[in-house]
């Protein structure tokens, strides 16, 4: 213990002998880690947004569907279990939030536009629990009841449609017969998403409501369960699958909804390689520094070997001289990264480049988020390379003669 002591206070000596070359490969680090960890949290923060944005647009973590609706979302491909029914065994398994619904493709028509929308019976009750698309009333109110006689729909829908709260619109779908059916209803409420294609895709109105519209009493399209973690859901899966039984197709949202599965699939592999870029970079610095230090005390090396002082312990010393600067490099660009992003977490605009990122599924604002994995990652890679960077200099000095050293010019 007291020999580490000694090689650590020479190393610590060492390291501020060239104070302005140890400054600045400080620097470069911090600035690194701010790097990995602040560009990290941007990332993830607009990943999660995507990801959650699409949980409340199809909404919930799990899905029961009829096995031919994916394929077929009409009227004619309804889940076989009577809604009351299902009402009765989900309301009893203790889930963290489930809803049933109608959800089929209709049309909607002003006195002056007609647009293809998706229709969504809800119970407004129910729907609370999922957080879903729609609950964000921006004008009028929401939705009472499954007997409600109005309609939520979307703000920029409102625009298309060039009509406004309080006025009639009729909805239109087809019943199981292949008729037409329809009805009258008044725009009660105008409800705003993130993202603007989701305003302009789904109307919604009380579940009972459409049900006689489409005449199809007492069933529904889907079931949607939510959980407390979104990633973990093989067990919920099974879970909802038991309380469904019969002919039904249960999903979790990563395969209801493949682009977002993928997008947090790639975020964790990205999140490593973007780190291991980023040092990479720096390693060059790192084993110029100690380099540079070592030459200039190849006879104070040479000198120490020919008192006695063991190879491994020179090696030693080197690598202590590497992981002090890697240490306070670490904690410099952990401090900095977190007095970027904290002050960030409420959202950055990023508005006027809202189109390119609508596109893949992203909101407006971005919200960084830090996450602990994402900072133990980051420190875990940099003291790993760096050690590994640091082997060669260290070996290298360890491996001079101590004649040879102490005569070399």
């Amino acid at each position: 213990m007291r020999f580490f002591a000694i090689i650590s206070m020479l190393a610590w000596r060492n390291l501020w002998r060239n104070h302005r070359r140890t400054i600045v490969m400080l620097s470069a680090i911090t600035i690194g880690v701010w790097a990995m960890i602040f560009m990290t949290a941007l990332m993830r923060g607009m990943v999660n947004d995507m990801v959650r944005d699409g949980i409340r647009a199809l909404p919930g973590h799990v899905q029961v569907h009829h096995p031919q609706y994916r394929d077929d979302p009409s009227v004619l491909n309804l889940i076989p279990t009577a809604d009351s029914e299902l009402t009765k065994v989900f309301s009893q398994a203790g889930l963290d939030g489930w809803a049933s619904r109608v959800k089929v493709p209709g049309i909607i028509s002003s006195e002056r536009e007609s647009r293809g929308v998706t229709l969504i019976g809800v119970d407004p009750a129910l729907e609370k629990s999922l957080d879903a698309l729609g609950s964000n009333i921006a004008a009028g109110r929401n939705l009472e009841g499954v007997d409600d006689g109005g309609v939520v729909i979307g703000r920029r829908l409102a625009d298309k449609l060039d009509t406004e709260l309080g006025k009639r619109i009729v909805l239109m779908s087809q019943d199981p017969d292949n008729e037409i059916a329809d009805r009258g209803y008044r725009i009660v409420g105008l409800y705003e998403a993130n993202l603007e294609r989701y305003e302009e895709s789904f109307v919604f109105a009380g579940k009972s409501t459409l049900q006689k519209m489409l005449g199809i009493e007492d069933q529904v399209s889907e079931v949607a369960v939510m959980a407390g973690d979104y990633r973990d859901l093989e067990g919920l899966t099974e879970r909802v699958a038991l309380l469904a039984g019969g002919d039904v197709e249960v999903l979790p949202w990563q395969q209801l909804n493949r682009y977002l599965g993928s997008m947090l699939k790639v975020m964790d592999g990205f999140v490593l390689v973007w780190m291991i870029v980023i040092f990479l970079a720096l390693s060059f610095g790192l084993v110029n520094t100690l380099v540079m230090a070592v030459f200039e005390r190849v006879r104070e090396i040479g000198l120490m070997l020919a008192l006695g002082m063991r190879p491994a312990s020179i090696l030693g010393q080197i690598l202590v001289e590497s992981s002090l600067l890697l240490i306070i490099g670490l904690v410099l660009g952990n401090a900095l990264a977190w007095a970027s992003v904290v002050p960030l977490q409420d959202g950055i605009d990023i508005s006027a480049v809202a189109k390119g990122m609508e596109m893949f599924g992203a909101s407006s604002i971005l919200y960084p988020e830090l996450e602990l994995k994402d900072i133990v990652t980051a420190n875990i890679v940099v003291l790993v390379l760096g050690f590994l960077a640091s082997l060669s200099p260290a070996w290298r000095a360890s491996r001079y003669e101590p004649i040879e050293a102490i005569t070399k010019v």
